[in-house]
C-alpha cells in the first residue's frame, strides 16, 4: 500500500487545515509512525494528476485506488478587490499562518467553522481585533466553535453583504432579509470597515486535476466526485470518500466514509483476482 501525498506531511486537512490548538500535530506523527510500522509506503511531494496519473498506477500493478484529496480550492466572492495584497483566503491562511503578515485588525468574510478557525488563529498570530461578517442572520458554524471564537475575542456582525474590498478594508451594504433570515437584496449606503487584512472564508471546493487527467472519472456540477453505494467512482477500481465526495463536512464523517470505501476496496480486489 502506498500513500501519494502532495505536501511534505500526510494528514491533509488534519495537518494543514486544523490549527494546532485544536489538533496537536504530534497525534498525526504517531499515526504516521504506526502506518510505517504496518508497512505502508509514503511518497510525499507527488501531485496526482500532475506528476503522476491514475492510469500509471494501474499500469504499475496497483489493483485499486482511493481518492481522498479533500476540498482545497477556496471559493471566491467575484467582487472587486480580491486580488489586492491585503486579501487572503481562509483555507490557504490556515495551512501556514506564519507566512502571512496580517496586522492588528482582521476582517473575516464568512462565519462557518473554517472562519472560526481563521479568527482564532489570527489572534494567535498578532491580531488585536478580529471581526466576522455574515450576509444572513445566522452562522453556519457549530455553536461550540462559535463560542470558542467569541471567548478568544472575535466580534460577529450579521446582515452585512460584502460589496468590494479596498486597501483600507472591506465595504458592505446592509442585507435585506426575508422571514427566514436569508438575504434577498441590499439597501443603504456603503460602509467601509477599516481592517489591515481581509480574509475570505466562505467555502471551498475540490481541485479538478484528477478529473481532467483520468479517463472515465466524472464529477458533479460542484466538482465533487460521483460514487456509488460502495464508494466506487465512475472509473472501475477507483474509489473515493470524504470531502471530495460530500463537500466540506467533519473529520468524523470523512473517517466513516473512508472506512466504508476501504471495505468495498477489499471486496473489489477479492472479486477481481
Amino acid at each position: 500500500m502506498t500513500i501519494f501525498e502532495e505536501k511534505d506531511k500526510i494528514g491533509g486537512m488534519l495537518q494543514y487545515g486544523i490549527p494546532d490548538f485544536r489538533l496537536p500535530k504530534t497525534i498525526l506523527d504517531r499515526y504516521k509512525a504506526r502506518l510505517l510500522e504496518l508497512g505502508v509506503k509514503i511518497r510525499p511531494h507527488v501531485v496526482m494528476g500532475g506528476d503522476l496519473m491514475i492510469d500509471q498506477l494501474f499500469r504499475d500493478g496497483y489493483r485499486a485506488v482511493f481518492i481522498g484529496t479533500g476540498v482545497w480550492r477556496p471559493s471566491t466572492l467575484g467582487i472587486q478587490g480580491e486580488t489586492l495584497p491585503n486579501v487572503h483566503f481562509g483555507i490557504s491562511y490556515l495551512a501556514r499562518p506564519v507566512s502571512y503578515t496580517i496586522g492588528q485588525t482582521v476582517a473575516v468574510i464568512g462565519m462557518g467553522n473554517v472562519a472560526m478557525d481563521v479568527a482564532r488563529t489570527a489572534f494567535r498570530h498578532g491580531a488585536q481585533r478580529v471581526m466576522l461578517f455574515q450576509r444572513g442572520s445566522k452562522s453556519p458554524a457549530s455553536d461550540h466553535e462559535m463560542e470558542y471564537a467569541r471567548l478568544d475575542g472575535a466580534e460577529f456582525f450579521f446582515g452585512k453583504s460584502i460589496q468590494r474590498i479596498t486597501p483600507k478594508g472591506p465595504v458592505f451594504k446592509a442585507s435585506v432579509l426575508n422571514e427566514n433570515g436569508r438575504p434577498v437584496s441590499v439597501a443603504g449606503e456603503d460602509e467601509l470597515v477599516p481592517a489591515d487584512t481581509t480574509i475570505i472564508a466562505i467555502n471551498q471546493g475540490p481541485k479538478d486535476k484528477l478529473v481532467n487527467t483520468t479517463h472515465g472519472l466524472q464529477a458533479s456540477e460542484r466538482g465533487l466526485l460521483i460514487v456509488d453505494e460502495n464508494n466506487m467512482t465512475t472509473r472501475a477500481g477507483v474509489f473515493a470518500g470524504g470531502d471530495v465526495v460530500h463537500g466540506s463536512l467533519t473529520v468524523v464523517h470523512a473517517v466513516e466514509n473512508a472506512k466504508n470505501a476501504a471495505r468495498a476496496m477489499m471486496r473489489y480486489m477479492e472479486e477481481n483476482e
